[in-house]
């Protein structure tokens, strides 16, 4: 091959070869954003050399070889250059789909095919001739229809790619705004020299300024390599990586605005959402942590735990502040960590509350144990004995008739004992449940005056009951006989002799009935009431020295609760007591 070189065609010449280089270095950066990028360049580095080459031939065939490899590369570039900014604009999902790359790939192949098969059909170039009136040799182009066709593709792509990377420019952080302008200017320029010279503008003749002007992008690519890290790793990366994070993390320049941030910061803020973070003061992100602002202001490196509320949720985190100095972006700036407590914090909240929880459980079972060791216990052993003396004629009928009052107590009490015991037991059990139902209030106040009737009657204490028939409550029928039989039994254990009981219930506008026992007896002190349902098993000796389990309140309140309902008490010392219970009267 014979050639005659020119200044032209060796500045594209030696810029192309610069140009393949960092194509080379780019590419192996390794991340797929930089790759496109360095396939982009190595499109141009082509275009550039064969260009180079094309304008240092003599002769018309030997100019028709370089034409046809240019086109490698100018039929690939504005594709490279799409598929670049798709991926710089984290949108590379769009051309991993099978029917759209094979879209975009159609143009730049047929192009290569019809360049190549020119002389066969002249739809890409009607003509080619070679020029020797200038001061070197150079070909004229005359474009054919599918010419024009691509050149519509090419600016298509172009222009699609500028679209991308302004609308990220628009959107991106000011710390990240260098690096767009030098990429934005950088597809700006071979864009207009290229139109010009299809517009005519031509002032160096027949030559194509278009490798010229991305000679001018190298050389804005290579100072956003050296000057602002263009592609460093930790940029291109920086987004993904941030979205990634659950941590919310902010950035501040040294007058504490906002500067940078990632998504994750708007669980720990709250903001209109139309409000940009980016540019507001920190004292706007976080008016109500003062302690956080003063830290910030000092320019400390710490670690604090903070609270806050968004969207009406309480929200824990930890708040760790970084102070730099000396860096090539501010003066100084501070980054900010918030990472999420919430979930920690409130398996602490409730780790602890299942903790005090089972602290009562065991002291309540510690206080059984010892019911049943001493309580339950002494009565059984007195009866054996008593039985024993009576199997062995120890003691006479007349003893034995003077000794049953007492015996008949301990019975009582035993038997109350035993059953409030089993009852609570059963509540405790893991998979009871309960069991709702629809009943008769007043069958069941009718059956446990029944039941109470001959204990009532050895105090001479009156039971009285105004409920009329058909009134209805929805709860656990079980549960709600045991809470009456222990209230209507306390009230009797603390009345004297002469004394009145009355049982009432009446239906609530808030679609409960209330159900309350009444007596005159002795009353309760308001220093009593106030331990009764705390769990702190309160027992107490009746007007005749009834004993006292002191478990029967606590399963009263237990078992009102389980089901929808509630208990009270009012007294008075000396007047007497009122304890009232509501339940649901539907479902």
């Amino acid at each position: 091959m014979d050639f005659t070189l020119n200044g032209y065609a060796l500045v594209l010449l030696f810029f192309g070869m610069l140009t393949a280089i960092m194509a080379i270095y780019i590419y192996r950066r390794g991340t797929a954003v930089v790759r496109w990028f360095g396939l982009m360049m190595g499109s141009n580095a082509i275009w550039s050399i064969a260009y180079g080459l094309e304008l240092s031939s003599k002769t018309l065939d030997q100019a028709l070889i370089f034409i046809n490899i240019e086109y490698i590369g100018i039929a690939t570039l504005p594709l490279n250059w799409f598929l670049f900014c798709l991926s710089f604009c984290n949108k590379d999902c769009w051309y991993k789909k099978p029917l759209n790359l094979t879209l975009i790939l159609i143009a730049p192949i047929t192009t290569l095919v019809m360049v190549w098969t020119n002389p066969l059909h002249h739809l890409h170039y009607k003509d080619v001739q070679m020029f020797y009136e200038g001061a070197f040799p150079m070909a004229k182009i005359y474009p054919g229809t599918w010419y024009h066709i691509f050149t519509g593709y090419f600016y298509l792509l172009l222009a699609c790619g500028c679209y991308l990377i302004l609308n990220k420019f628009r959107t991106s952080d000011r710390i990240y705004k260098k690096q767009n302008y030098s990429i934005i200017i950088g597809a700006i320029i071979p864009w207009i020299a290229n139109m010009s010279y299809l517009l005519g503008i031509r002032p160096l003749g027949f030559i194509d300024v278009t490798p010229f002007a991305f000679i001018f992008t190298t050389f804005l690519v290579f100072l956003g390599i050296y000057r602002f890290r263009l592609f460093d790793i930790i940029p291109i990366a920086r987004e993904k990586a941030m979205e990634l994070m659950s941590d919310g993390f902010l950035v501040l320049d040294d007058r504490h605005r906002i500067i940078d941030y990632n998504s994750a910061l708007l669980q720990f803020i709250s903001i209109p959402e139309k409000e940009k973070v980016v540019g507001l003061s920190i004292e706007t992100i976080f008016p109500k942590h003062p302690e956080l602002i003063k830290k910030i202001e000092a320019g400390t490196n710490c670690k604090m735990e903070l609270q806050t509320t968004v969207k009406e949720e309480t929200v824990y985190f930890e708040a760790e502040i970084l102070v730099l100095h000396e860096n090539r972006i501010n003066d100084a700036f501070t980054i900010i960590k918030l990472q999420d407590l919430t979930s920690a914090k409130k398996d602490a909240l409730i780790a602890k509350e299942q903790a005090l929880e089972l602290e009562k459980v065991n002291q309540l079972k510690d206080r059984i144990f010892s019911i049943i060791a001493h309580d339950l216990r002494g009565p059984l052993v007195n009866l054996s004995e008593v039985l024993k003396m009576v199997s062995y004629n120890q003691i006479s009928d007349e003893e034995f008739k003077a000794l049953s009052p007492i015996l008949s107590k301990d019975i009582v009490y035993t038997t109350d004992l035993l059953e409030n015991i089993l009852h609570w037991s059963r509540s405790q059990l893991q998979g009871f449940g309960v069991k709702k139902e629809f009943f008769n209030v007043r069958n069941i106040i009718m059956n446990e005056i029944n039941y109470h009737l001959p204990s009532a009657s050895l105090k001479k204490v009156k039971i009285l009951h105004d409920v009329f028939p058909n009134e209805i409550a929805y709860a656990d029928l079980l549960m709600f006989q045991i809470v009456i039989r222990n209230l209507l039994n306390n009230a009797i254990k603390f009345c004297n002799e002469g004394c009145e009981i009355l049982i009432t219930a009446a239906y609530q506008k808030d679609g409960m009935i209330k159900v309350c026992i009444k007596d005159s007896g002795i009353g309760i002190s308001k220093a009593t009431i106030e331990k009764l349902f705390k769990e702190e098993n309160i027992s107490s000796r009746g007007t005749k020295n009834e004993k006292g389990t002191g478990l029967g309140l606590m399963i009263c309140k237990d078992f009102m609760s389980r089901n929808g309902g509630d208990i009270s008490v009012s007294s008075e010392l000396g007047i007497g007591t009122t304890f009232c219970v509501t339940v649901p009267t539907h479902a």
